[in-house]
């Protein structure tokens, strides 16, 4: 017998044996199914990286192009969130907007992110994980949805990697990995349409298997838990489609009420998990200090154009500049489906009707769309004065916060599902002709919104005060530093100081949600103070502020009121004048690394 014949004597001592070689007789003996999953899922994460490419060459001095200030502030968010770990952490964070302070999940603050990936911000800093969350949640839902699809609903291979695919990488996914992570943090949803699957499932098999139901209801419980941290705009959207589909579903099809009301109780169960473990953080989202009783952006505004749906995104294959003017902004390409593939979902409805599901869905996608065309419906950015069904939710709390424009994103894996359906379909089809028409027209009318890599560009890097820990000659761990100028809402770069030493220090105002309007409504930023609103002026025309008595007087009021230990001055293309301001502010100040520093202590 040779050696090829017995592994064993292959890999004996005193038998040459390549790795490679042995490599590929394991893998011969491993299950094509078992190989199939990791391949394709590594398939997933090489494009995600692709299209991320842009940061990686060294994410701390690159930014996302279209959406820098937004980066900056989800990179302060990761930061902090990784101080839990540390017993240094609260839903109401005193380290921006000092001594205020922030609300966290008013904020979007993707705390649980900040959690999960602490280890990356530690080891490699708060930008390195901004990238790498960008890459896991693109191809952490596409591989999520097609284990679902393959798995639970037992589709072909094709099926499911087509339909993985348009979940992680849809136009707007894409458009929303521009800064807002927590829309892309969709890999748990997955698991939650699986819990939803296998209760009613279980609802319906002749006797119920209670241990089953109350370990699948525990679970999703959990899931719901955990996703409020991770991306709660995500959950919102997710739960408005799931009663939707429920409520189509259950009016065409009529199931057994026993088998109702069996579904009901696990979700009660659920409910019941999720309620006690989220009761605070709720109430401290909508009740607690810095909490906001309405949304800061005007659903008015950020609407889908009617015209945008027929259109290719800037990011997609086909697109072209021109097209962003039919949306808000380049996070938001929610609806660039392209005219090719909303014509073969309307062929695909109609092919497959009799399935139970179908329906549902398509009156579901139609109604978000729908609701995503906001009060007024627009056309080609011109109003066309027709009312939108979204004008009977508009001052409803906690709905009336959301963008109508995101409504759309349900379209996503609703449309990812028909597709499942067709190739899987027309692959059991004993006709040929239909077998290898219908993935052929799927790949023609995906072909056109491919997405392409984000923009990125070159940014400065954090100064070497911070970097190398030379703020800590003038503050200890907690104290507020005053950057000079102060964060605003359009510069928030200081932020990034913070956010590169895992937010140890604070500092006052910044970029964030908070209730500074009128009556306590939401504004983004507060007001600046008298010395904030005079360093801001001097870094934006570069011409020497004239300094009085009663600056002086104000500065110390200003300083004392946010509780500042030290004043910095970094690099700044008006350092020279801002340097002499605040000189005659508080005297002269001292140089330590590439800063000028003014201790108050």
């Amino acid at each position: 017998m040779s050696t090829t014949e017995r592994p064993d004597l292959a890999d004996s001592p005193g038998v040459r044996s390549s790795a490679p070689g042995a490599l590929l007789r394991r893998l011969r003996g491993v299950p094509a199914r078992r190989l199939r999953d990791p391949i394709i899922g590594l398939g997933f994460l090489l494009l995600a990286l692709w299209l991320t490419l842009g940061l990686w060459s060294d994410p701390d001095t690159r930014t996302l192009a279209l959406n820098p200030a937004d980066q900056v502030l989800v990179e302060w968010f990761l930061s902090y969130g990784g101080r839990f770990w540390v017993g240094d952490f609260s839903l109401l964070s005193d380290r921006l907007n000092a001594p205020d302070g922030i609300n966290m999940l008013t904020n979007a603050a993707t705390v649980g992110l900040g959690v999960i990936f602490a280890p990356v911000t530690w080891l490699f800093g708060a930008a390195t994980t901004f990238a790498v969350i960008m890459v896991v949640n693109l191809a952490g839902t596409a591989m999520g949805w097609y284990l679902l699809f393959s798995r639970t609903l037992g589709a072909t291979p094709l099926a499911a990697i087509v339909g993985g695919f348009f979940c992680g990488f849809a136009p707007g996914m894409v458009s929303q990995a521009n800064s807002h992570l927590h829309m892309t943090a969709q890999w748990l949803v997955p698991a939650m349409i699986w819990c939803v699957i296998a209760l009613w499932r279980a609802a319906g098999e002749s006797q119920l298997r209670a241990k089953r139901v109350i370990i699948v209801s525990v679970g999703f419980g959990l899931l719901v838990t955990v996703q409020v941290f991770i991306g709660e705009e995500t959950l919102y959207l997710t739960a408005f489609t799931l009663v939707l589909v429920s409520l189509f579903f259950l009016a065409i099809q009529r199931p057994p009420a026993r088998r109702i009301g069996r579904f009901a109780l696990g979700l009660a169960i659920a409910v019941g998990v999720a309620v006690p473990l989220l009761a605070y953080p709720l109430w401290m989202q909508f009740r607690g200090p810095q909490s906001v009783p309405n949304g800061v952006f005007s659903p008015d505004y950020f609407v889908a154009d009617l015209a945008s749906f027929v259109a290719y995104s800037p990011l997609s294959l086909f697109g072209s500049a021109e097209t962003a003017r039919l949306s808000t902004g380049p996070a938001e390409y929610n609806t660039f489906l392209g005219w090719p593939l909303l014509i073969l979902i309307m062929v695909l409805v109609v092919w497959l009707y009799q399935r139970p599901i179908v329906i549902p869905m398509f009156l579901t996608g139609l109604i978000m769309c729908w609701l995503s065309l906001g009060p007024m419906i627009v056309m080609d950015r011109r109003p066309t004065g027709l009312a939108g069904p979204y004008q009977l939710l508009k001052g409803i709390p906690v709905i009336d916060g959301a963008l109508p424009l995101r409504f759309a994103l349900v379209a996503i894996p609703l449309i990812a599902i028909l597709l499942v359906f067709a190739i899987d379909e027309a692959w059991r089809s004993g006709n040929p002709w239909v077998r290898w028409s219908v993935p052929a027209s799927i790949g023609l009318a995906l072909l056109p919104i491919l997405p392409v890599p984000l923009p990125t560009a070159d940014r400065a890097p954090v100064p070497r005060f911070y970097a190398e820990g030379h703020w800590r000659q003038c503050a200890d761990e907690g104290d507020v530093i005053v950057p000079v100028p102060l964060p605003t809402p359009p510069e928030p770069q200081p932020m990034r100081f913070a956010a590169d030493q895992n937010a140890a220090f604070g500092m006052p105002e910044g970029f964030f949600i908070g209730p500074y309007g009128r009556g306590g409504r939401a504004t983004i930023g507060t007001w600046k103070r008298p010395t904030s609103a005079l360093l801001a002026e001097v870094a934006k025309t570069g011409e020497l502020a004239e300094v009085t008595d009663q600056n002086r007087a104000q500065a110390r009021l200003d300083l004392a009121k946010w509780g500042a230990t030290c004043v910095v001055l970094t690099e700044h293309k008006h350092r020279a004048a801002l340097q002499t301001t605040v000189e005659q502010l508080l005297g002269p100040g001292r140089v330590v690394s590439d800063a000028v520093i003014w201790p108050l202590r």
